[in-house]
């Protein structure tokens, strides 16, 4: 017999999770619970619909799991999850945020620091953006939204579970932490900004060939100004007209991975 009550205890903890900022995270769907598993999360609760045990991936999955899933009626499942459907499966996971200890710094590396973002989609998609460009990890100011938020676990395809993520972190901070681990030089911070800035595709040579933080916001907003006022350099993205500003995902994507590309040639 599985769970047939929406007003079951264990229900009613994972419902709260939605609007949670603690250590526990709720992973929506069988892939991110795979990608949990991989990066050798701890599970602490995985509820599953008769149908999803049955199927071949669930099957498959079975044999991974650290003990033997709930099951749960999937009109249930389906009401405790924010995507529109969880395919079956979904899963409670222990992923503490720290703040700029979280960041392993090193001489040379690439960080992403996100200035205020309030869109859980957009900051997964930025982790998963700066995961595949080979970002050493990604700095979350006060104010932004939390990493463990469904959406952002969700979007970031789990990104989120494997990229280091600092959550809290002021700009001074990230500053000190970088230059402590560069023999007290100070990391070159790159911002992007709408217009007036350097062409992103005509940056002086030497520009962010030492450790360089890229740093964006929120597409409105932008930075904040005391955090464009730190800024090395001030990127632009060449647009053409009437397009005015893109989305914070695609800023950063098209800035990390020509940053990329200059270091490897350089």
């Amino acid at each position: 017999m599985g769970i047939e009550s929406r007003r079951n205890r264990t229900l009613k903890d994972i419902r709260r999770l939605r609007r949670s900022k603690g250590d526990l995270a709720l992973l929506e769907g069988p892939h991110l619970t795979a990608a949990a598993l991989a990066a050798g999360l701890a599970l602490e609760t995985v509820l599953a619909t008769p149908e999803f045990l049955a199927s071949a991936v669930g099957t498959a999955m079975a044999g991974d799991l650290p003990a033997t899933p709930l099951v749960v009626e999937a009109r249930l499942l389906e009401q405790l999850a924010d995507a529109d459907s969880p395919r079956g499966l979904l899963a409670v996971a222990r992923l503490p945020r720290a703040g700029v200890e979280a960041l392993a710094a090193r001489a040379g590396g690439v960080y992403l620091y996100v200035d205020g973002l309030q869109d859980p989609g957009n900051l997964g998609a930025l982790a998963r953006v700066a995961e595949a460009a080979g970002a050493d990890g990604m700095a979350l100011s006060p104010g932004t939204v939390h990493p463990n938020h469904p959406r952002a676990l969700r979007a970031s395809a789990g990104s989120l579970l494997r990229l280091p993520v600092a959550v809290g972190v002021d700009a001074g901070m990230l500053d000190g932490s970088l230059a402590a681990a560069s023999g007290a030089v100070p990391p070159c911070w790159v911002v992007l900004v709408p217009r007036d800035g350097i062409d992103l595709y005509a940056l002086p040579p030497g520009v962010g060939s030492g450790t360089l933080v890229l740093a964006l916001g929120a597409e409105g907003p932008g930075v904040s100004p005391a955090l464009a006022a730190r800024a090395t350099c001030r990127l632009t993205i060449p647009l053409a007209s009437p397009v005015e500003s893109l989305n914070a995902t695609v800023a950063a994507a098209l800035a990390l991975f020509e940053l990329r590309r200059r270091r490897h040639r350089g």
